[in-house]
Order: C-alpha cells, then sequence, then structure tokens
C-alpha cells in the first residue's frame, strides 16, 4: 500500500495505468457528463450531443437516482451504458394521478392544447406539474405522472470532466459550469 493512500477514501481514488490517480465521482464533486438518453426502443429522448456536457453536482438529487448510483467511483474519459428501471427513474406510472376536468378548471387560459403543462395543487399543498393528455370537448384529461414515469431509461454516459465543489455550491445545491 502506498504511504498516502491512507489520506483517501476509495471513492476519491482511481487507479490507471502507471499508478497515475484521479478524483473519481463521489459525493460532492461538480461532475460534467455527455450523455444520450434512449428509450428501450431505440428513441432518443434527450442528448448532449453537439452541445455543451451536463454539469452536476453529485449526491445532492441533480440527476436521477438511477444513474447517479451507477456513477459512483466513475473517472474522467469513462465511458458507460446505464439502464435505469422505472423505480429509479421518474417513477412507476400511477393511473391515479390522470384525472378528467372541467375546462373550467383552467380560468384565463383561451386556448388549451394536448402537451400544455400547468401547476396544480398536489397532496399536502406541495405543487405538482400535471400535463394535458387530451381534450374533448369541456373535458380535459390531465396527468400528474413524469412523461418517462413507467419507463426504463437507458444511458450512453462519458464522463469528461470531475472537481470538487465549491463552497457555494455545495450551499446552493447544483453546480456551476466547469472551468
Amino acid at each position: 500500500m502506498f504511504p498516502w493512500a491512507h489520506f483517501f477514501s476509495p471513492q476519491e481514488l482511481h487507479f490507471e495505468q502507471g499508478n497515475r490517480f484521479m478524483t473519481t465521482i463521489a459525493k460532492d464533486k461538480a461532475v460534467s457528463i455527455h450523455y444520450t438518453l434512449t428509450l428501450d426502443g431505440g428513441q432518443v429522448i434527450d442528448s448532449s450531443e453537439g452541445k455543451d456536457p451536463l454539469v452536476y453536482l453529485h449526491g445532492h438529487n441533480n440527476i436521477i437516482p438511477g444513474l447517479e448510483k451507477e456513477l459512483v467511483g466513475k473517472g474522467i474519459g469513462e465511458k458507460l451504458n446505464v439502464t435505469v428501471s422505472p423505480e429509479e427513474g421518474y417513477g412507476v406510472h400511477h393511473p391515479g394521478l390522470i384525472q378528467q376536468v372541467p375546462r373550467e378548471a383552467f380560468q384565463g387560459v383561451d386556448d388549451l392544447e394536448v402537451g400544455m403543462m400547468f401547476q396544480a395543487p398536489g397532496e399536502g399543498g406541495q405543487i405538482q406539474l400535471i400535463r394535458i393528455t387530451g381534450i374533448e370537448g369541456d373535458t380535459i384529461t390531465v396527468d400528474g405522472n413524469h412523461e418517462l414515469a413507467g419507463k426504463t431509461l437507458n444511458f450512453a454516459v462519458e464522463i469528461t470532466a470531475i472537481r470538487d465543489a465549491s463552497a457555494d455550491e455545495l450551499s446552493q445545491g447544483h453546480a456551476q459550469a466547469m472551468a
């Protein structure tokens, strides 16, 4: 064992050829990744391709739990494919979150369209996002499930940068752009 190794936790070290080491993904690290998200049929849902990488603060619920868990201990330059179950993604689909409401519930909005998103009071007074999924006359069908609820998510990820989060980032709960 290297004499200095006791100063670092196993999550903080990543050995490569030649015993070089670098920081790996762990709680309170600012992480930058390129990713492509697909569903089981191969449909691309989102991607950072051609854009800046996604920057997030690890361990602070900035990304879905299933992806965050699989990134722990990975290092810069690593590429991986991660399959995330609905339970560790956007949750299972709850049929009870689909409701039909009268058009009058949308006072002040003249032109309703399928796909429109609104905020509504949820259980316990929490704000819940709802999406219009159907319009039949004066009956509007809304869905409080996330669009990806109940779906298995497939991520192709490349880790592009890792650094210690600043005190400001830790207090705010999210990472800023990578330098």
